[in-house]
């Protein structure tokens, strides 16, 4: 028969602490990229939550490298601006201290995807 009032103390976990978007940046990008699904252009993405950096990227096809990548890095928030927006070739597309204004060049894509279809 157990016994329930023996209660065992588990470790204290020292996990470092991740870097993560918070639910408005998360709802910003994924607005993006559920039109982008919708344009046909997208099909699938990653999350990854490190500890100096959240990266989301978008991919054409689940196989290729990712589309874009959008980084999101704290410790650069006073110099160059926190988010990056990485374009597949590796290259910085636009880099800002406003998650808005490094998604505009998504946003005219999109545009451009839209009116040709």
């Amino acid at each position: 028969m157990n016994d329930l009032s023996n209660v065992t103390a588990l470790p204290h976990s020292r996990a470092q602490p991740q870097t993560v978007f918070d639910r408005a940046e998360l709802n910003a990008i994924l607005n993006i990229y559920g039109r982008m699904v919708a344009a046909g252009h997208w099909r699938d993405y990653a999350l990854d939550l490190g500890r100096e950096a959240a990266t989301f990227s978008a991919f054409r096809r689940a196989s290729e490298r990712p589309e874009i990548q959008i980084i999101k890095r704290p410790d650069l928030r006073l110099r160059q601006g926190m988010y990056a927006l990485i374009g597949e070739a590796g290259a910085v597309l636009k880099r800002g201290t406003e998650l808005a204004s490094v998604l505009a060049p998504l946003e005219r894509k999109l545009l451009k995807l839209v009116d040709q279809g």
